[in-house]
C-alpha cells in the first residue's frame, strides 16, 4: 500500500494498478510554490548582500567572495544533520523551520553595521536555506515516480530559478541604491510566506516507485557497492550516490556563482543602471527550457545533457571577460541561462535513482550539499582572484569551473553516452 497525496491506492484494484501515476499532483504543487517564495527570498538577496558589502560596508571582492563562502560552509557542516532529521521527523518541519531561521537572518541584516556580523547572520540564512531545500527537493522526488524523476525535478527547479531570477529585479527596484533596510525587512518577508505555504505540505509521502533494484548510472558505480559503503567513513557523512554527481554539479555551480557575485557591480560599470534585467533574462531563458522541456534531460541522457550545461556557462563567463558592453552581458545572461537549466536535473535523478528509500532525504542532503560546496570554493578563490586581478579576468576562474567538471563528467560519471536508467519489463 502507498501513501501519495494524503489517499492510499488499493492495488487489488486491476483500474488503480493500470492507472499511471501522476507527476503534478496538490502536495507537489504545494512544495513548489512554497520553494518558489523562498528562492524569491534568496533571489532579493543576491545583488543586495554583495551591493551592501561593496557600498556601506566597504568589503570589497574578497568581502563578496567571504560572504558566498560563509553562507556555503555554513549550509554544507548543517547538510548532514538536516537529511537525518528529515528523515526522522519528516520533511515538512525542516522546510518551516529553515524558512523562518532563514527570514529571521534576512531581516537582522537590515540593523548590522559591520562585515563581521553580517558574516553572522549569513550563517543562519545558509543553514535555512540548507534546510528548506533538502527538504523540499526530497518531497518532491518522494512525490515522483521513478522513472519522472528529472522530469519532477526540472518542474522544481522552475520555482527555484524563477525565484533567483524575479527576486533579483524585485530587490533591485525596491533597493533603489540607497534603502538596504527595507529591501532586507521585504526579503524577509517572502521566508515567512514559504513557511506558511508549507504547513500545507505533507510530512512523509512513501513513493510508489521504490523495489529493491538499483540502476547503475551512464558509467558511474552501480549503487549497490556504494551503498555498502555507507556505514563507514566519510559514507557516514556524505551518501556515496551523490559522490561523483555532486562533484560535477559543484564544479557548474562554481560557475554560475561567479555570475551571481560580479554581474551585480560589473553590470553598473558596463552600461547597466542595475543588474536586475540580467538575472531576469538569465531566469527567464532556464525557465522556458524547463518547462517546455522537461523531459529534455531523461530524452538527452546524463552526459549530453550535462555537457551542454557545462559548455553554456562556460561561454557565457567568457562573453562577460571578453565583450563588457551592453549587448555582451545580454548575450552571456542568456547563455548563463541556457545553461542553469541543464545542470541539475539529470545530475540529481542519477542520485535519487541509486539510493534507496530509506536513505534518500540523506543522499539528496548530501548532493545539494555541493551546490554549497561549489559557492564555497568559487566564493573563496574566484573571490581572491577578483581582488587580485579584477572581476572582469577573475570571469575565467569560472570558465575553468565549468571546464573541469566537463572532463569529470565525461570521464568519471557518464563516460559513454548511455541511457540514465533501464526499466524492466
Amino acid at each position: 500500500m502507498t501513501e501519495r497525496s494524503g489517499r492510499k491506492r488499493n492495488l487489488d484494484r486491476p483500474e488503480d494498478a493500470a492507472t499511471p501515476e501522476r507527476l503534478v499532483t496538490r502536495p507537489f504543487v504545494v512544495v513548489t510554490v512554497s520553494a518558489f517564495a523562498f528562492f524569491m527570498y534568496i533571489g532579493t538577496l543576491v545583488p543586495l548582500v554583495p551591493l551592501f558589502i561593496e557600498g556601506p560596508l566597504d568589503g570589497g571582492e574578497f568581502g563578496v567572495g567571504l560572504n558566498a563562502a560563509v553562507f556555503a560552509i555554513a549550509a554544507i557542516f548543517a547538510r548532514p544533520a538536516l537529511g537525518r532529521l528529515a528523515d526522522r521527523y519528516g520533511r515538512r518541519s525542516i522546510i518551516i523551520g529553515g524558512a523562518l531561521t532563514a527570514a529571521a537572518g534576512g531581516m537582522l541584516m537590515s540593523q548590522v553595521d559591520s562585515l563581521g556580523l553580517l558574516m553572522l547572520l549569513r550563517v543562519l540564512t545558509g543553514v535555512g536555506e540548507a534546510a528548506v531545500f533538502v527538504g523540499s527537493a526530497t518531497l518532491i522526488a518522494d512525490l515522483s515516480p521513478r522513472d519522472r524523476r528529472a522530469e519532477g525535478a526540472s518542474y522544481f527547479s522552475v520555482a527555484v530559478f524563477s525565484g533567483l531570477g524575479m527576486g533579483p529585479v524585485f530587490g533591485e527596484w525596491l533597493l533603489d541604491d540607497v534603502n538596504f533596510e527595507r529591501t532586507f525587512i521585504a526579503a524577509g518577508g517572502f521566508a515567512i510566506l514559504a513557511a506558511t505555504i508549507a504547513v500545507f505540505a505533507p510530512a512523509r509521502v512513501e513513493s510508489p516507485d521504490d523495489t529493491d533494484v538499483r540502476f547503475a548510472d551512464s558509467g558511474a558505480q552501480g549503487a549497490a557497492p556504494m551503498l555498502s559503503l555507507a556505514e563507514s567513513g566519510i559514507f557516514k557523512f556524505i551518501h556515496p550516490a551523490a559522490v561523483m554527481p555532486g562533484i560535477v554539479l559543484a564544479l557548474g555551480v562554481g560557475g554560475l556563482t561567479t555570475f551571481f557575485l560580479f554581474i551585480p557591480d560589473y553590470a553598473r560599470t558596463h552600461g547597466f543602471a542595475s543588474s536586475g534585467g540580467l538575472f531576469l533574462a538569465y531566469a527567464a531563458v532556464s525557465l522556458v527550457i524547463r518547462i517546455f522541456g522537461a523531459k529534455l534531460p531523461e530524452r538527452l541522457g546524463p552526459r549530453r545533457a550535462v555537457s551542454i550545461a557545462l559548455l553554456s556557462m562556460a561561454a557565457g563567463l567568457v562573453v562577460f571577460a571578453v565583450f563588457p558592453s551592453v549587448p555582451g552581458l545580454w548575450v552571456g545572461a542568456l547563455l548563463i541561462g541556457l545553461g542553469a537549466a541543464f545542470n541539475y536535473p539529470s545530475l540529481m535523478a542519477l542520485t535519487v535513482n541509486n539510493a534507496s528509500d530509506e536513505d534518500r532525504a540523506s543522499a539528496i542532503s548530501s548532493f545539494t550539499m555541493f551546490f554549497e560546496i561549489g559557492s564555497a570554493g568559487a566564493g573563496l578563490t574566484i573571490g581572491v582572484l577578483a581582488q587580485l586581478v579584477g572581476k572582469q579576468t577573475g570571469f575565467y576562474g569560472g570558465v575553468a569551473s565549468c571546464l573541469v567538471g566537463l572532463w569529470v563528467l565525461r570521464s568519471r560519471v557518464a563516460p559513454q553516452a548511455l541511457p540514465m536508467a533501464r526499466t524492466t519489463n
